[in-house]
């Protein structure tokens, strides 16, 4: 089990927003900003009306469709993921939230996908629904951007959204541990995760730990077969490696205490985060410390 005074990842005690615009300390090593403003963001994206025409015009197409009985979310994906109303698609703005605040306004680029943007609206919104938003971070938005609303902007190169049974489902399943422990496993390690102090996806530390969360199944297998073996997962530490001097190379390192003896072990995995997309350096190894 992950518990929260254990964690040693970036715990600042500053609102998320803030936390996006500058690059927060670390409780391991001194935060860093990544380079070129890079995010690695997972939280939950929704559509906002940035003024009073857009809303009056987003209500007239709704009203020439059949809405009743939808939730406001559902009501979104009704209307805005029909291509005749793209137009209020690219009206709208975009707002990014991690853990219930909002964090980034988010933009695409020239010639953008906007089915980008509207795949993350949902027939069956749910509680579940984890939105993953990979791009560079801009300066602050204007009032007039978005209502009132002044965040760091956020242009996204790459947008996915899933719930999380969908990504537990699709992990592979260790064959010495049953499926419903393994389940339990990953989802309690996900959910850990994604409750890090102010973890927006902006600093080196977090966006190696939300890649590795969403992308490396391999740690679901390491934490499910530690459980199997009565240890538990007690500390997560992110640090820069000190075996690459031109590139940024991130140490994340696991430690499982076994729950009777209390003997330490402890794994390490290597990821890559100099550019926008982060990558594994070298895969998970046990780790000693000298």
């Amino acid at each position: 089990m992950i518990e929260d005074s254990i964690v040693e990842v970036n715990k600042t005690q500053g609102q998320l927003a803030a936390a996006a615009g500058a690059a927060p300390p670390c409780g391991c090593q001194a935060g860093r900003e990544a380079p070129e403003g890079f995010v690695y963001a997972v939280g939950r994206l929704e559509p906002r009306f940035p003024s009073l025409s857009v809303e009056k015009e987003f209500n007239q197409a709704a009203a020439r469709l059949d809405t009743q009985g939808l939730s406001e979310r559902q009501r979104h994906q009704t209307v805005l993921s029909l291509r005749e109303h793209r137009y209020l698609v690219r009206q709208v703005c975009w707002v990014f939230s991690v853990q219930g605040l909002e964090t980034y306004l988010v933009q695409l680029g020239d010639g953008g996908d906007y089915d980008l943007l509207t795949g993350s609206l949902r027939e069956r919104p749910s509680p579940n629904d984890i939105d993953v938003v990979v791009g560079r971070r801009l300066g602050l938005s204007s009032p007039a951007m978005c209502n009132g609303l002044v965040i760091p902007i956020l242009r996204a190169d790459q947008i996915y959204s899933f719930d999380r049974d969908s990504l537990i489902d699709s992990l592979p399943v260790p064959e010495d541990v049953p499926r419903e422990k393994f389940d339990a496993s990953a989802r309690e390690m996900l959910e850990q995760m994604m409750l890090l102090s102010d973890n927006v996806g902006a600093s080196d530390e977090h966006r190696a730990l939300n890649y590795l969360s969403l992308r490396y199944s391999a740690v679901y297998h390491l934490i499910a077969g530690a459980h199997a073996r009565n240890l538990s997962l007690t500390g997560v530490t992110v640090r820069p490696s000190k075996l690459s001097q031109s590139r940024s190379i991130m140490d994340v390192v696991l430690a499982f205490t076994n729950r009777q003896t209390d003997v330490v072990e402890k794994f390490i995995v290597r990821v890559d985060v100099t550019e926008q997309f982060p990558f594994l350096a070298t895969k998970l190894s046990p780790y000693f410390d000298m």
